[in-house]
């Protein structure tokens, strides 16, 4: 029996990844990983270069990005039937050899991977290699601690409703705001009610080649690439006290 590695690349500098995931990606024989159709795949670019030349790779092409609505019955069962034929596909090929598995940022913090892995538990080994989440790799970009003291971090996605982001903003002192891109206009107008437009930054593909850092209200909304995070950085509530 052969595993599954899924290998947190880092959040996209290949200098940023782990001694493990730069060894374990370097003796690969069978590796798979996620892509838009057309397009390399962010996790592929980043071991650009890395790969062994005798590799067999598995790109997984998603049928719908953003295509049609994320919460519609068809974008559901599209993608659901697309998880469902990679997990069989991969069970299969983990029954002879290792399969490496590559995923941007962290894994287990919301990473494709996490579809397969709840459709392959108790069919094959899955190993799990950490990865520096790309909001990490961003909030560094602006040179700034995210949170200091007793700041209270929130982690939001910009899909939520208005009123529901701009209550949560609010609610907490550093905001860390995720899947943005269309979303930007939103999320723009949820930190403009509460009071947090002008203490917010805009980081367009941290760490990566064409890195953009900006204050969000000098950012054009229609502007935003897909890997894009908002952040608020706390103000340091407490910021002297023990740990």
């Amino acid at each position: 029996m052969g595993r599954i590695i899924c290998c947190g690349l880092g959040p996209g500098d290949p200098d940023l990844m782990s001694v493990r995931a730069d060894r374990t990606v370097r003796a690969a024989k069978h590796v798979a990983y996620f892509r838009k159709k057309g397009r390399p795949g962010q996790a592929r670019r980043i071991v650009e270069g890395m790969l062994a030349s005798d590799v067999t790779e598995y790109p997984m092409e998603y049928p719908v990005t953003i295509e049609i609505a994320f919460d519609s019955p068809e974008y559901v069962g599209l993608l659901a039937g697309f998880y469902d034929e990679w997990a069989e596909r991969l069970a299969r090929l983990a029954r002879a050899v290792d399969v490496v598995v590559l995923c941007e940022g962290d894994p287990y913090f919301y990473g494709s991977f996490m579809h397969l892995h709840t459709r392959l538990q108790g069919r094959v080994e899955i190993e799990l290699i950490a990865g520096i989440p790309g909001m990490v790799g961003c909030w560094n970009a602006v040179g700034r601690p995210i949170a200091l003291g007793d700041d209270v971090t929130t982690v939001l996605m910009g899909t939520l409703a208005e009123d529901e982001l701009g209550r949560r903003m609010r609610d907490s002192d550093a905001l860390v705001i995720m899947k943005t891109g269309r979303n930007l206009a939103k999320v723009r107008r949820a930190l403009a009610a509460a009071g947090r437009l002008d203490d917010a930054w805009l980081v367009e593909r941290g760490t990566m080649p064409g890195e953009r850092v900006a204050r969000l209200a000098d950012i054009d909304a229609a502007e935003c690439p897909y890997f894009a995070i908002v952040l608020v950085h706390g103000k340091g509530r407490n910021p002297d006290a023990a740990e």
